[in-house]
């Protein structure tokens, strides 16, 4: 028959049992513990990520219209656009070079400037010469810039990118800025950050 244990090795027994049982409670504790600082360190981070976020007042200025579903294809000769300064359609087959002109540019290859990406800002020619100015620094050292004067427009001022347009009544207005800032990279367009060098057109800067 086995002997009973004896005193001091059911003691022992015992105080092994317990030290055991601790550790997992050490266990239990760390683990809970780390999961608490995973979903604190996941908080900070979509924090800060929340606060890098572009503005998104910035993205879309109030005031702003989307025209959807802009055909794409290369023509030759005019098109009859629906909408002035024209946001998109078919096109002419080479871009327009984006820069600052002081005379009105074709609208077939403009449009072509806008599908790689280029943001156009239309005037009409009768704006004072302090605004034009002051639309020409908006534009100036902008890589998918576009400007120019255009007769027959809806408002003073007019940016348009694909898609995209807004009126403004001076070139004062903050939204152009935002307007700008939201599309100077070339990045919101069917073909971004296309050429916007090397077509047609001889701007001024």
């Amino acid at each position: 028959m086995p002997q009973p244990p004896k005193p001091n090795s059911r003691r022992e027994a015992l105080r092994e049992a317990a030290r055991v049982a601790e550790q997992k409670k050490q266990r239990r504790r760390l683990l809970v513990l780390g999961g608490a600082l995973a979903v604190v360190v996941a908080l900070i981070v979509s924090a800060v990520a929340l606060l890098n976020r572009p503005d998104s007042s910035a993205a879309m200025p109030t005031g702003e219209v989307t025209f959807a579903d802009q055909s794409r294809g290369h023509v030759a000769g005019t098109v009859n656009y629906s909408v002035t300064p024209p946001v998109g359609g078919d096109h002419a087959a080479v871009w327009e070079n984006c820069g600052i002109y002081t005379e009105p540019i074709p609208n077939e290859p403009a449009v072509h400037s806008l599908e790689h990406g280029a943001f156009w800002i239309t005037y009409q020619p009768e704006l004072p010469a302090d605004q034009i100015t002051a639309l020409q620094n908006a534009v100036r050292n902008q890589p998918y810039g576009l400007l120019s004067p255009m007769s027959g427009l809806p408002a003073p001022v007019v940016a348009s990118a694909w898609g995209v347009q807004l009126k403004l009544d001076s070139a004062n207005d903050p939204r152009l800025a935002r307007f700008v800032a939201a599309h100077a990279d070339g990045s919101k367009a069917p073909e971004p950050r296309g050429e916007c060098t090397g077509g047609v057109g001889s701007p001024q800067a």
